[in-house]
């Protein structure tokens, strides 16, 4: 047997340890690739990051580079799990840990936060997302023109709340955001910005949203947290921000559903259903509540018996609430299976004593 081929058997091994089967940053499974220095197994995409931070991590390819026999040995006495217990000893509860599935400024800050600042090393350090204020410049998107000025954001644990400017010594702010109603995911195709981070928030009962975005891929991460960390001081519930569970376009037509049908761009946020004319609009069109099937909420394929679709995509869906049908029509039939488990998920699980208020809210407005 060759030492590449004694090599790889070893690691099979070594993969087979618990942790060792998921890449130790991102989750992804079936780590192929090292980290020599460091002791941990990880992925293709999180390898590339490393590589980045060639004075913390040394990396290679588990199957196709040569392995020193100290360096096989180091690996074998550390591991995933282990050095999780290290570098991820004080992660506040509150820090978004990327998946494989998120963006690549989450993943690299995440890694940088955790091996080249050893942010989570112990747990009296104290974290600059806790730092009661946050007073910052943001490149913020225009709502008409489309232009990303920059514009000055405060976000205050004290006063629960998330105030931009239009000019830096300006006395009032031009909008004034509660936290507990934000929800801020990193959005970086939709804004042309590997660093572009939306956030959506609740004004006067309307959702709206706002588009921003810093050079830094560290400075919009710490901005991403720090709303997370006063979220989790400021609710009783810790509601932090979430991914949107699904976001495309589809096709809906009005109330008496003779209307004709119009493009618009759906995003599922848990129960709330928004659309919007355009993916980048700062106000939502409309949107709906979706509850739980036992009180008269659900969802099929298709439409109701006798309804005509005058739409040019011909894969139906159909959402009935206590008050109304809701017709859609989607591009592809992938596209309708995959927003209708969406819809069933939502509609299945159990709600909450605050999705009761905001239900009640809902059809008070409506």
């Amino acid at each position: 047997m060759s030492a590449n081929e004694r090599t790889i058997r070893t690691f099979k091994e070594l993969l087979l340890r618990t942790g060792n089967d998921g890449c130790a940053d991102c989750g992804a499974p079936g780590p192929t690739w090292g980290s020599c220095s460091v002791g941990v197994f990880i992925c293709l995409d999180c390898s590339g990051i490393h590589r980045n931070i060639p004075e913390i991590s040394k990396v290679k390819s588990l199957r196709l580079s040569h392995w020193e026999d100290h360096e096989i040995q180091f690996m074998a006495e550390n591991g995933n799990e282990l050095m999780k217990q290290k570098y991820e000893a004080a992660v506040p509860i509150y820090y978004y840990k990327p998946t494989f599935k998120d963006c690549q400024v989450l993943k690299e800050q995440w890694i940088r936060a955790k091996y080249e600042r050893k942010e989570f090393f112990e747990s009296w350090k104290s974290f600059t997302y806790e730092a009661g204020v946050r007073d910052g410049m943001l490149m913020k998107r225009g709502r008409d023109n489309g232009q990303f000025l920059n514009r000055r954001f405060i976000l205050s644990e004290r006063d629960g709340t998330l105030k931009y400017f239009t000019k830096y010594d300006a006395k009032e702010p031009k909008l004034v955001i509660k936290v507990d109603t934000i929800n801020a995911t990193f959005q970086p195709e939709k804004i042309g910005n590997p660093n572009g981070l939306q956030i959506t928030f609740l004004k006067d009962y309307s959702t709206r949203n706002i588009f921003v975005y810093h050079e830094s891929g560290k400075e919009i991460v710490d901005w991403f947290n720090s709303i997370r960390a006063v979220q989790h001081t400021k609710t009783l519930i810790p509601k932090l921000t979430r991914n949107f569970l699904k976001e495309g376009f589809m096709e809906k037509t009005g109330p008496r559903q003779t209307e004709g049908y119009k493009k618009r761009w759906f995003t599922l946020d848990h129960r709330r259903l928004m659309y919007f004319k355009d993916p980048l609009d700062a106000f939502a069109k409309g949107e709906v509540f979706l509850g739980n099937k036992d009180h008269g909420y659900s969802v099929s394929p298709g439409f109701p018996h006798g309804t005509s679709c005058n739409s040019s995509w011909q894969y139906g869906i159909t959402i009935t609430t206590p008050e109304r049908n809701f017709l859609f029509t989607c591009e592809t039939e992938s596209d309708q299976l995959d927003w209708l488990k969406h819809f069933n998920n939502v509609m299945s699980a159990p709600m909450s004593p605050q999705e009761y208020t905001m239900e009640a809210t809902f059809r008070h407005k409506h």
